[in-house]
């Protein structure tokens, strides 16, 4: 099978399009023929060499595709049905992958779509969790209209909470279209946040890293109340709660957003679509930033219009 590899860390001219021996699932684990596989910042962190690791390395946390293979122990699904999921190895990008949490995919969505929910989904709704957000919270994400960012605030505001979000100017109609109150990133924050919120909020989720750490603490009235995806050595200095997933994972997002999904109340914009062979630029556009929405890959050139 084809897959994304590189063999040294290094720029996006690293990475390759690789044959690779075709994968096998392990107990409770489906493989899929891949249609279309999300790009996300781990990647290019990973490339970089940001997370160690040995080499060579494959890449692709989340896909979507068909199932066509099942390991020991699946009963939840079939061969041929339609699924969407955390990549095992983290070698989603591939022309075939081993899933090993999974879901159906919501009927309103198409492989593309799909592909770019699971990292997203997961990560604010485990952050969410992480801070308590019920009906009633008024919640600061830091960062919000980026894939993490649109996720947890739609999340929130389907939970009850009040949302504000920061983001470029350009981002604040879309953030009003999520249900969130944009305010601009940068200096003088906090007076903007509480030109809204006079007493602070009561959590703050920071996915963009843009070092407001301190900002975040003082408007949500302690370390405790905020959780950082994107600024570890920031966490540390400043006693905050920095959440990578790992054993923690989330694993029952996906099924739950299906139905916020199909009744209107929960999308993700993709702003791109790459054929496989240029994830190179794919890898050059997210390490940019400021991507409204998901980067996806497209495995199978049908994806867009195959449902």
């Amino acid at each position: 099978m084809k897959a994304v590899l590189f063999r040294r860390f290094g720029g996006p001219e690293v990475l390759e399009v690789a044959d690779l021996p075709d994968p096998h699932p392990g107990p409770g684990q489906v493989r899929i023929a891949v249609r279309a596989a999300g790009v996300n910042p781990f990647d290019w962190k990973t490339r970089r060499g940001l997370m160690g690791g040995d080499l060579p390395q494959t890449l692709g946390q989340e896909a979507a595709g068909v199932v066509d293979e099942l390991g020991e122990g699946v009963t939840d699904v079939a061969v041929g049905d339609r699924v969407y999921g955390h990549a095992a190895r983290s070698a989603g990008q591939a022309e075939l992958a081993v899933l090993d949490s999974y879901a159906p995919i919501p009927a309103p969505l198409g492989f593309t779509e799909a592909a770019g929910l699971p990292t997203a989904v997961e990560t604010a709704t485990r952050t969410l969790d992480l801070l308590g957000v019920t009906g009633g919270t008024t919640l600061l994400v830091n960062g919000a209209s980026g894939g993490v960012g649109s996720a947890a605030v739609q999340l929130a505001v389907a939970r009850g909470a009040r949302v504000i979000g920061t983001a470029s100017a350009a981002n604040h109609e879309y953030l009003r279209s999520l249900g969130a109150e944009p305010v601009g990133y940068g200096e003088g924050l906090v007076d903007r946040v509480r030109s809204l919120a006079p007493e602070g909020v009561d959590a703050a989720l920071d996915v963009a890293g843009s070092g407001v750490l301190p900002e975040l603490v003082d408007l949500a009235g302690g370390a405790g109340r905020v959780v950082t995806i994107a600024d570890y050595a920031g966490a540390r200095e400043h006693g905050v709660r920095f959440s990578s997933g790992g054993d923690d994972r989330a694993l029952h997002a996906l099924d739950a957003v299906g139905e916020l999904v199909a009744a209107g109340r929960f999308s993700l914009p993709v702003a791109r679509t790459f054929p496989l062979a240029e994830v190179a630029e794919a890898h050059r556009l997210s390490e940019q930033g400021h991507v409204r929405g998901k980067l996806v890959l497209l495995v199978d050139s049908a994806a867009e219009t195959r449902r």
